[in-house]
């Protein structure tokens, strides 16, 4: 068990997707309609609002911003002048996107729920897009039970994301063209739901367990080797820092909106661990 998390910025509805990219903690805030850049004193940017609701982040090799417009089922493009679309993820979503990991050649790995979380609708799989960096949309991965946070692995070569509503993450090979293949369980969570993750440096995976306000660590196979309790809810994790050992915690009262739109009472939290980050995002 590691300390408690220490205060980093408040203010948030419901922070998703935070990314270390220049110096600074990225994040999406799906209420406030905003994605967000934080410096290491705390003071916020407003990088650009999204309507559509923004998730999932990454980066093309050129430097443009790549963001989940949520509602609208689209990928959004920021080149820091406007934002446009990328790509219409809607002939492969059946609900809402959310996550998306995107590699070093600008290929986008975007999940969706599946089904309607908020309308009380009962689990369904859902499909996992693969977005190319010219746009062109695919299914990378069929029968997710909720695809959420993914990582790839600093060779390139795997791809492993997290299933909210299976309690485990799955892993896959990564084809010269982005396509995925030889499915294969990488570890079972039972009892957790895994939501936004980070791979650092020796191979293990941070997570964030939505339903019980922690953070852990969990390695090929599917051992807890350390955890991290949070007092709100924990629904992302990233590392982060100068040394890449800062581990950013996203934490808010609840996911649905009628908890948390417009109450500002989500918060990012920090702690130090020894192994520092690799791979993507």
């Amino acid at each position: 068990m590691l300390a408690r998390p220490e205060p980093f910025i408040g203010g948030v509805d419901f922070g998703e997707g935070p990314r270390w990219h220049d110096g600074r903690l990225w994040f999406s805030d799906f209420y406030q309609h905003a994605v967000k850049a934080a410096a290491p004193d705390g003071s916020v940017e407003i990088v650009v609002e999204v309507p559509g609701q923004p998730s999932g982040l990454g980066w093309m090799p050129n430097g443009d911003l790549l963001v989940v417009s949520m509602l609208d089922r689209r990928v959004m493009r920021y080149d820091g002048a406007g934002l446009r679309e990328h790509a219409d993820l809607s002939p492969i979503a059946t609900a809402h996107c959310n996550d998306m990991t995107v590699d070093a050649h600008g290929r986008a790995y975007v999940g969706n729920f599946g089904f309607d979380l908020h309308g009380g609708e009962d689990v369904c799989p859902a499909t996992l897009a693969l977005v190319q960096p010219d746009g062109t949309v695919e299914a990378a991965a069929d029968n997710l039970l909720f695809p959420n946070g993914a990582v790839i692995t600093p060779d390139g070569a795997t791809f492993i994301v997290g299933e909210s509503f299976a309690g485990q993450f799955t892993a896959f090979d990564i084809t010269a063209d982005g396509r995925l293949e030889n499915r294969r369980l990488w570890a079972a969570v039972p009892g957790t739901i895994p939501d936004g993750c980070c791979l650092d440096a020796e191979g293990g995976i941070w997570y964030a367990d939505a339903v019980g306000r922690a953070a852990q660590r969990v390695t090929e196979g599917g051992d807890i080797t350390h955890r991290v309790e949070t007092e709100l809810h924990c629904f992302a994790v990233m590392l982060g820092g100068d040394d890449a050992r800062t581990l950013f915690l996203v934490t808010a009262p609840g996911s649905h909106p009628d908890e948390v739109q417009g109450l500002g009472q989500g918060r990012i939290e920090t702690v130090t661990v020894e192994i520092p980050a690799a791979g993507l995002p």
